[in-house]
């Protein structure tokens, strides 16, 4: 019995079968986690939903925000863009199904044996992991209830609060929490969001901070695995930290951790493979 984790897939199908080969996952016996963004940007975004889906217990994912951008376009409060390819997924026989498991999976990812910690984006250092667990489970209410077009309409608006505040409530509560389990990257010293820089760390101003390298109200006995970011290119400071985005969309790798031998399987997208030909 192992435990694997891929980082952002993409709807990158074909790659996410090669990997499991590679490792031989039996999805009767091995656990997945998933670092969300399962769709979006690579041509197979059905297909994966439709395979990920099938690993029932064993699959532990979160979602990232092309997931829920997915889930705004459904809604009717997003835009179908063309580089996305979801129109195939959008127009699928099973697309009422898909959309409603998805709603139903969760932003954040704890598991006490292996002290391990799972969110697509990260964890604010403004946060203890009491708060993350609360605040997760405010989103995750919300998705699952009629109210989700609403509170999804608001991740579009540039007016969200960058600090924590227990005070927070409302649509500013559920902006601060899905940015930060969703779209963080950077924060400034004192762990306010900053939510345009893409950069990988050395490319970054001065004045930002990844946001695993500020001080940290979590326990150093955890481990914390993420995507979303994939300039970051496996880039980490701290041994407990594991990003594991490595832009399969882009021409970049889609990358495997197996959790109890803390070893890597990687292999290239099949844009990759193509521009090498």
């Amino acid at each position: 019995m192992s435990t694997y984790l891929i980082g952002d897939i993409h709807g990158c199908f074909d790659e996410l079968k090669l990997i499991l080969s590679h490792v031989r996952f039996n999805p009767e016996l091995d656990t997945l986690w998933l670092t969300g963004d399962l769709v979006a940007r690579g041509p197979g975004s059905l297909e994966v939903l439709r395979l990920v889906r099938s690993f029932g217990y064993n699959l532990r994912m979160v979602l990232g925000n092309h997931d829920l951008h997915l889930l705004a376009v459904y809604a009717g409060i997003g835009r179908n863009k063309p580089d996305d390819r979801i129109t195939a997924l959008l127009d699928a026989p099973d697309a009422d199904e898909l959309i409603y498991w998805l709603r139903h999976q969760p932003v954040l990812q704890v598991d006490e044996n292996k002290k391990l910690i799972m969110a697509h984006a990260g964890i604010t250092p403004q946060w203890d992991l009491a708060t993350a667990r609360q605040c997760a489970r405010e989103v995750e209410e919300v998705l699952r209830s009629d109210r989700y077009p609403l509170f999804l309409n608001a991740m579009y608006s540039h007016h969200m609060p960058k600090n924590w505040s227990s005070e927070l409530s409302g649509l500013a509560r559920f902006q601060f929490s899905i940015s930060v389990f969703t779209r963080m990257r950077y924060c400034f010293s004192d762990g306010a969001l900053e939510m345009n820089c893409k950069d990988a760390p050395e490319k970054a101003p001065a004045a930002l901070h990844p946001w695993f390298e500020l001080p940290s109200q979590l326990s150093t006995c955890y481990s914390i695995v993420f995507g979303h970011w994939a300039s970051l290119m496996g880039h980490r400071k701290k041994t407990n930290i594991y990003g594991i985005d490595t832009g399969c969309c882009w021409g970049g790798k889609l990358t495997l951790l197996h959790w109890e031998e803390k070893a890597f399987t990687r292999v290239l997208s099949n844009l990759q493979h193509k521009t090498n030909i």
